[in-house]
């Protein structure tokens, strides 16, 4: 059964409704990770991950300017992107909490630019600290990838509130747009 709902022009936005639909559109979920100046490793989950540009190669992502993070993240020189792969649910859970080390018990290791990429991830981005742009209650990272790895798995989703599985049934079958 399905249900919806319209907000009124005459009337501001819901937040709890905002975000529901909002969440009507199904992301990836990634951690995103860096050090600080102490070389401290730091990460958070996080699902504004996006493409940019393909040349060059550019992706973004958003930090709310709440975050306990933010001053690391800002002055960063590099960060990575983990794409979560399917069976990291739990890495996701640990480092969407507030803890002191969430690294602890993870396993990682340090990227070419020094960044911490976690093992299993479907994808690893390392990305120079490119540019950012305050927008709203968040700051978008633009960061220009250096160095990539990938994998072929099926990547950890998440849709309306919670963790979704894609359908793998392949057929074999190739469809354009």
């Amino acid at each position: 059964m399905s249900s919806s709902c319209v907000s009124d022009p005459q009337q501001p936005f819901d937040p709890r409704e905002f975000r529901s639909a909002l969440g009507s559109f199904a992301t990836g979920v990634t951690i995103v990770t860096t050090v600080t100046g102490e070389g401290v490793p730091i990460g958070l989950t996080c699902n504004s991950f996006s493409s940019v540009s393909l040349s060059p190669a550019l992706v973004l992502w958003s930090l709310s300017l709440r975050s306990p993070n933010l001053s690391n993240f800002l002055q960063a020189p590099h960060f990575a992107i983990n794409v979560l792969a399917a069976d990291q649910r739990e890495l996701s859970h640990r480092f969407a909490q507030s803890m002191a080390n969430k690294f602890d018990g993870a396993q990682w290791k340090s990227g070419v630019l020094g960044v911490p990429l976690m093992d299993g991830a479907a994808a690893q981005l390392e990305c120079r600290n490119e540019t950012r742009y305050y927008s709203g209650d968040h700051v978008i990272f633009i960061g220009h990838v250096l160095h990539y790895v990938y994998r072929d798995c099926a990547p950890l989703v998440f849709w309306r509130g919670r963790y979704a599985e894609l359908d793998s049934a392949d057929d074999g079958s190739k469809s354009g747009l």
